[in-house]
């Protein structure tokens, strides 16, 4: 708003100073050339019968309403022509509103005296269209991934109903090729739950607006949970988890969507560790803020990758036999949630180490 007050303030100046040096300047140009007349009369003899000087002295006897009509009608085509100005910005601004929306028009072009208003249109034509870009962008890589998860979701059905169907119809199965067919079928029914998960975040991510329930609330403590909570995970690939964290680190936050955000970060940790590797977890106070740091070891992540990695649906691992890609949500739902703390998240990876770092606002 203010921005636009100092717009409209200087045009108002713009178009009262010219007003002033148009009326100005007709005025000392009309004083110029009656001077320059008079002179010229004046400057040599007249006979008394040219058709020139008894002009000059018809006009002399009319002289003042001569200066009035002058004047008058100058005056008034003067501020008709500036009184349109106004009106003429205003249809020029309205019609380059119609072009913010369409991709087919080129660049907003106003009125010199517009140029501010112009630069300032252009950019949000620019970002409309680089925001369009990124939603048909996002939108073509949910399609893309329902279409995946529908058509992965035959094959565990597939697995499940053929070895359900073997156990029911062969009596005469040994044990061991009994348990092992009852466990191939709980191993693809979970990869089945797996994938109805992901339909569930797709759907609980575009129908619902993230908000916050804040009370206080112990980081520490909450770590320390989530750590015991991922024992059985971190056993099935041999891995550590080591937490370091002071014995109390309050913070005001809303800690079941916090909560959201450091089990995505240490399953990610789990899902891309190598075997029989260790996670680090750090928290500390810095500066009033919460610091808290996942780290793992894994292969090395680009830049081009990092640059996406919380991007709505972008999956590190676009393998679709691979159980550890998710849906691509994790990591952008993790995000909102850290910026509607006030906070930030962000991700480095070099060297076969991958870390994850959260800043939150103790205040």
């Amino acid at each position: 708003m203010k921005s636009k007050k100092t717009l409209s303030k200087r045009l108002s100046k713009q178009l009262f100073i010219r007003i002033i040096l148009s009326v100005c300047t007709y005025t000392l140009f009309g004083i110029v050339a009656y001077s320059m007349a008079v002179a010229f009369f004046g400057s040599r003899p007249w006979q008394g019968d040219e058709l020139i000087y008894r002009l000059a002295v018809w006009a002399s006897l009319r002289s003042e309403l001569f200066a009035l009509a002058y004047f008058i009608f100058g005056y008034l085509f003067i501020f008709h022509y500036y009184w349109k100005k106004p009106f003429e910005y205003f249809q020029e601004v309205t019609d380059a509103t119609k072009n913010l929306y369409d991709q087919n028009a080129g660049l907003i072009t106003l009125s010199p005296p517009l140029s501010e208003l112009e630069v300032q249109l252009n950019q949000i034509k620019l970002n409309v269209e680089a925001s369009e870009r990124a939603a048909k962008e996002a939108e073509q890589r949910k399609n893309d991934l329902v279409t995946y998860l529908a058509h992965d979701l035959k094959t565990p059905i597939t697995s499940v109903i053929g070895y359900l169907t073997l156990l029911r119809d062969e009596q005469n199965l040994s044990p061991a090729m009994r348990e092992r067919y009852i466990n191939i079928s709980l191993e693809k029914a979970e990869r089945l739950d797996d994938l109805i998960n992901e339909f569930f975040e797709i759907t609980r991510f575009n129908l619902s607006h993230i908000t916050l329930e804040t009370q206080q609330v112990d980081l520490s403590l909450m770590l320390h949970q989530l750590v015991y909570e991922f024992q059985p995970m971190l056993k099935e690939k041999n891995l550590q988890c080591r937490l370091d964290a002071p014995d109390s680190l309050p913070l005001r936050c809303d800690p079941d969507k916090l909560q959201r955000v450091f089990d995505n970060l240490l399953r990610n940790a789990v899902n891309y560790s190598f075997t029989e590797s260790c996670i680090r977890i750090r928290a500390s106070e810095e500066d009033g803020q919460a610091v808290l740091v996942f780290e793992n070891d894994g292969n090395t992540i680009s830049e081009e990758k990092l640059s996406r990695l919380f991007e709505q649906f972008f999956r590190l691992d676009t393998s679709r036999s691979s159980k550890s890609g998710g849906a691509g949500l994790g990591l952008a739902i993790a995000k909102e949630i850290t910026e509607l703390h006030g906070g930030t998240i962000t991700a480095w990876s070099r060297d076969n180490i991958i870390r994850f770092t959260v800043s939150l606002p103790l205040s």
